[in-house]
């Protein structure tokens, strides 16, 4: 992957079609770093993180998309998300010992996916994505016709230690010939896990459709970065019981809020609780972003 860390638009100049290819190297490495993932974990974290990294790419707003994914094994949560500024992170909660090879519906019986986009003004909007699949693209896949009635491809590839991600999808209102989509989409399904590793944007685009009139945009970057603040963890303990609080502070000396995606560590004292049930007070200290 000689693209990696960056999210490319794909037009088509003469089709009502619109393709967006991501890869994903150090973006990957900084969201597992601070965790002792099995393989097979980052592995299917690696393609929740390009996933998100290509359905956000349709946003219109400024606000974040949140993939999230729960089951009824010793898989839990799986949890990836990607802000409008192409700020990723991502997290896996799971219990006892997990097989060194399984498919993400395997991992997750009983299961479902759920999509959640979140603007920062205006409403949330949240969509169920039923495991009908054994793999989280087909479940996307699924997803895109049953509730958007809009014909859509999705192919995810990761090795643990990098992902990509191509989506192709009609575009909605267009109505071009059925045709045309049954061309790309075929074209689109010789893809190979592998190649999606591996090939760069220009010499993957040509391999698939040296044939179309079709184009790479500029990339954008992606990255990882934690949205979580002292502000926040702040806010959060003021929604807890004072009384509480001042019970845990008298035992231990201090309340740990820990960040669950990079491990950041904010310590609250009695001074801090004090300050933060104050009439008017919104935490002791200024926000820190990591």
């Amino acid at each position: 992957m000689s693209n990696p860390d960056q999210i490319q638009r794909i037009l088509f100049d003469e089709l009502d079609i619109r393709g967006v290819v991501t890869g994903l190297r150090q973006t990957c490495a900084d969201c597992f770093e601070n965790h002792d993932y099995p393989v097979l974990i980052q592995q299917v974290l690696g393609e929740m993180l390009a996933a998100v990294s290509l359905l956000s790419s349709n946003l219109k707003f400024d606000g974040r998309l949140i993939l999230q994914a729960q089951g009824q094994g010793n898989v839990r949560v799986l949890m990836a998300e990607c802000n409008h500024r192409n700020e990723m992170r991502a997290i896996a909660r799971f219990d006892g010992e997990l097989p060194e090879h399984a498919s993400f519906a395997e991992l997750l019986p009983k299961g479902q996916v759920v999509l959640t986009i979140e603007p920062e003004q205006g409403n949330r909007y949240q969509g169920i994505v039923p495991l009908e699949g054994e793999s989280l693209a087909k479940c996307l896949e699924s997803y895109f016709i049953s509730s958007e009635q809009l014909p859509t491809q999705v192919h995810l590839a990761s090795d643990g230690e990098s992902a990509a991600g191509l989506l192709l999808q009609v575009l909605p209102a267009k109505g071009t010939g059925k045709e045309d989509w049954e061309r790309i989409s075929y074209l689109g399904a010789t893809l190979k896990s592998e190649e999606l590793l591996q090939l760069d944007n220009e010499t993957l685009l040509f391999r698939l459709f040296h044939e179309e009139k079709c184009r790479l945009y500029e990339p954008d970057p992606v990255q990882f970065r934690c949205t979580c603040s002292r502000e926040r963890s702040a806010a959060s303990l003021k929604m807890m019981d004072k009384a509480e609080l001042l019970e845990v502070i008298e035992e231990r000396g201090q309340i740990d809020v820990n960040c669950q995606f990079c491990n950041a560590h904010y310590p609250f004292d009695l001074t801090d609780v004090e300050a933060l049930f104050a009439e008017g007070s919104a935490g002791s200290q200024s926000e820190q972003l990591h």
